[in-house]
């Protein structure tokens, strides 16, 4: 499976069958409000925070929101890999690639300065 696939897999989610999923900043933005964020302590040399799956408030609006940051973000490469990122207010937000149903968290990251 050459990258072009691979990033086309993620950004279509596996079982999003391609539909647009629409979200206005309004729900983003509540969703990240009302997302509890957990830093990530094992990896301090790489400051990032995550939200659960588990726990979110919205189960369905985290699954819309994944599948939102890999149709409308952008690609740039971590290491050896390649993530699809979103940026809102400040901080860029990523997944870690797995199918839709596996997905089980959402990373996010202050933004630098350019």
């Amino acid at each position: 499976m050459g990258k072009g696939e691979v990033v086309s897999e993620l950004r279509t989610g596996h079982r999003n069958n391609g539909a647009a999923i629409e979200l206005t900043m309004d729900e983003l933005q509540e969703f990240v409000r009302t997302s509890p964020w957990t830093f990530a302590r094992t990896m301090p040399q790489i400051p990032h925070e995550y939200t659960l799956r588990a726990k979110a408030p919205d189960e369905k609006l985290f699954q819309r929101v994944v599948l939102y940051i890999r149709q409308v973000g952008y690609e740039a490469n971590y290491r050896l890999a390649t993530y699809i990122y979103l940026d809102i207010d400040g901080w860029k937000y990523w997944t870690m690639g797995a199918p839709i149903e596996d997905t089980t968290l959402i990373n996010r990251a202050k933004k630098q300065p350019a």
